[in-house]
C-alpha cells in the first residue's frame, strides 16, 4: 500500500508547495507509482503541473464531500508515474460544508473524510503525497489524520522556526486522538541562499531542535526553481541538469531509504 506523506506548515513561503510538486515528480522519476493530492484551495500544486480549471470534471473538493468518487478526480499527467487531484477554490467553502453535515448528522466525523477516500486507492501506488494549505484547519486536519507521516519544509531565513511548536502541538493532538501512528517523516530546510550568514546559522539551529529528524537534503534557492511553475513543469522537466533537480532527486531517494525501498 501506498506510504502517505503530507508537507505541513501553516507558515506561508516555505517551499510547501514547490516540494510537493517536486517530490512527487522525483519520486516518479525514480520508478515510484505517485499521486499528488493538492489540498490547498489556491490549487498552486495542479497550476504547477500545467492544469486549470478546463482541464477536469472534479477536484479534491468534490471527493472529500462525497460528490463524486475518488478514482473519477485522478489525472495522469505527463511526467513519469506522477497523477494528480487537483484542487480550486471550492475547496475554501470545505469548513462550513462539514459544519452543515455535522449539524444535520452528529456521527459524521469530519476530521476523517479524506482518509476515508484515500483507502480506496492506496493499493494504487507507492507514494501518496498532499499539498496542505498554510494553516491548521479543518482541511490540513483532514490530510494529518489521512498520512502515514508529515514533511516539515524549513527555510534557511530568520524566523524559521516561528509558528513549530503549534504545528507540533497539532501532530501531538492528531496522534493521540485520531491517528495513532502519525510520525514526522523528516524536516527539510528550503530556500537556502548559500552567500549568507544566516543561511548556515539556521541550518545550525533546526538541526540542533529536530536532530536526525532533518534531512541531508538542502532546496537551494534557486531562479529557475521559481520559473519552473510558470511553465507548468515540476524543475526535473524544466531544467534536467539544474542543482534544485539533483536537490529534489536526492530528497526522494532519502525518502525512498527511509521508507525501506
Amino acid at each position: 500500500m501506498a506510504k502517505v506523506i503530507s508537507l505541513v506548515n501553516q507558515k506561508g513561503g516555505v517551499g510547501k508547495t514547490t516540494t510537493s510538486i517536486n517530490l512527487a515528480a522525483a519520486l516518479g522519476s525514480e520508478g515510484k507509482k505517485t499521486l499528488l493530492i493538492d489540498l490547498d484551495s489556491q490549487g498552486n500544486a495542479s497550476n504547477g503541473l500545467g492544469l486549470n480549471t478546463n482541464d477536469f470534471d472534479y477536484d479534491i473538493y468534490d471527493v472529500i464531500t462525497g460528490a463524486c468518487e475518488i478514482q473519477k478526480a485522478i489525472i495522469k499527467t505527463k511526467f513519469k508515474n506522477l497523477s494528480i487531484i487537483p484542487s480550486t477554490i471550492n475547496l475554501a467553502g470545505v469548513d462550513v460544508e462539514f459544519v452543515k453535515k455535522m449539524l444535520e448528522d452528529t456521527s459524521f466525523k469530519q476530521n476523517e473524510q479524506l482518509r476515508s477516500k484515500i483507502l480506496e486507492i492506496r493499493d494504487l501506488y507507492d507514494f501518496i503525497i498532499i499539498d496542505c494549505q498554510p494553516s491548521l484547519g479543518i482541511s490540513t486536519m483532514n490530510a494529518l489524520v489521512a498520512s502515514d507521516s508529515v514533511i516539515i519544509p524549513v527555510q534557511c531565513e530568520y524566523y524559521a522556526l516561528e509558528g513549530i511548536t503549534q504545528l507540533l502541538n497539532s501532530i501531538i493532538l492528531v496522534q493521540s486522538n485520531m491517528n495513532p501512528d502519525l510520525r514526522i517523516e523528516g524536516v527539510l530546510l528550503t530556500m537556502l541562499d548559500g552567500r549568507t550568514n544566516i543561511g548556515l546559522e539556521i541550518i545550525e539551529e533546526v538541526r540542533k531542535y529536530f536532530k536526525n529528524k532533518v534531512f541531508n537534503t538542502i532546496i537551494p534557492r534557486l531562479v529557475r526553481l521559481v520559473e519552473a511553475p510558470s511553465h507548468g513543469k515540476p524543475i526535473n522537466a524544466y531544467d534536467p541538469t539544474s542543482r534544485a533537480t539533483l536537490a529534489y532527486e536526492n530528497l526522494a531517494k532519502e525518502v525512498i531509504s527511509r521508507n525501506g525501498n
